[in-house]
């Protein structure tokens, strides 16, 4: 962990006493998704540790639609107090520059607590698909252009991956949006599609049984359950495009009640039972203070900015 990391973590629970009375009531943790999804999975998984950090309650609640703006709208229009958080994906970068008419800001009116998990995407083939690596699948695409990949849909992180590599490798792909990364494994497996860029837990049982060949990962370095996989940035340095979770409130909470939750998801993503639960999901725990995940949302909103304004992507 870095040095900067580790005194923010030590410095939380000083913070956190400024704000005794917090909470005195059940805190509501909105997730733009529904019951059983990847960012669900991850919020019931961190809420009870939080919970036992703060000496109080969390009651996680799904607000799907309209691409997660209406969860989102929630928590912007409820009091900045703190019991109304956001629990979102990388999505939330995405959505602002793809979605039009929106009456509030992603960018001003909240205020990032913490990181809680990394996740990167893989890009993996069909069986028959004449690549090994990242390099053979670059010379198989320029070879046979219009090659076909399938996500769980229109910017996605695993969409926003192929674009970025086809410019990168001066290649053409054809994007297949699915409505899930479960289905777009299911027509990998079967050879309906070339390649797939999706998440380890959607693609690993394929590629565990032969089913498809995983090439690289979308990620900077090497992690997830499919971390033996090379990183695409080893290709091309700087590549770098990792899904996450992470909490955000309001961006006029008071300082001091910021502190406390950001203290109680540093609690929740250092558990070691909590951390292994995680695992098992596909899903790296990351214990990153909100101003090093304000960075990374910083950057990533950059590189998402350059695609959409380079491809016309957008959602009417």
């Amino acid at each position: 962990m870095h040095r900067r990391t580790l005194l923010a973590g030590l410095a939380l629970p000083a913070l956190a006493q400024a704000q005794p009375g917090f909470p005195n009531r059940p805190i509501r943790m909105v997730v733009p998704y529904s019951p059983g999804g990847q960012s669900d999975t991850v919020a019931r998984l961190v809420a009870p540790k939080m919970a036992e950090y703060l000496g109080g309650s969390i009651i996680v609640e799904n607000r799907t639609g309209a691409g997660g703006t209406i969860a989102a709208g929630l928590v912007v229009q409820a009091p900045a107090d703190g019991y109304t958080l956001l629990f979102e994906s990388f999505a939330f970068v995405v959505v602002p520059l793809i979605h039009h008419g929106l009456t509030f800001s992603y960018e001003t009116d909240f205020a990032p607590i913490g990181q809680a998990v990394a996740l990167p995407y893989v890009l993996a083939t069909r069986k028959s698909f004449p690549a090994t690596d990242l390099a053979s699948f670059i010379a198989a695409v320029k070879a046979t252009p219009g090659a076909t990949y399938g996500t769980p849909g229109i910017g996605t992180p695993g969409h926003l991956a192929g674009v970025l590599l086809a410019q990168k490798a001066g290649i053409r792909l054809e994007h297949v949006p699915y409505r899930g990364g479960a289905d777009a494994a299911r027509d990998c497996g079967a050879g309906n599609i070339d390649a797939v860029i999706i998440t380890a837990n959607s693609i690993k049982p394929f590629i565990d049984d032969s089913r498809a060949t995983g090439i690289a990962l979308t990620s900077a370095e090497q992690r997830g359950t499919l971390a033996a996989l090379p990183p695409m940035a080893a290709t091309f340095p700087g590549f770098d495009l990792t899904s996450w979770n992470g909490l955000f409130a309001a961006a006029t909470t008071p300082a001091p009640i910021r502190a406390r939750l950001e203290a109680a998801l540093a609690h929740a993503t250092t558990d070691a039972e909590t951390v292994r639960r995680l695992a098992l999901t596909g899903n790296d725990a990351v214990s990153a203070s909100a101003e090093a995940f304000g960075a990374i949302i910083r950057r990533d909103r950059a590189v998402v900015r350059q695609i959409v304004t380079e491809t016309g992507m957008k959602i009417d």
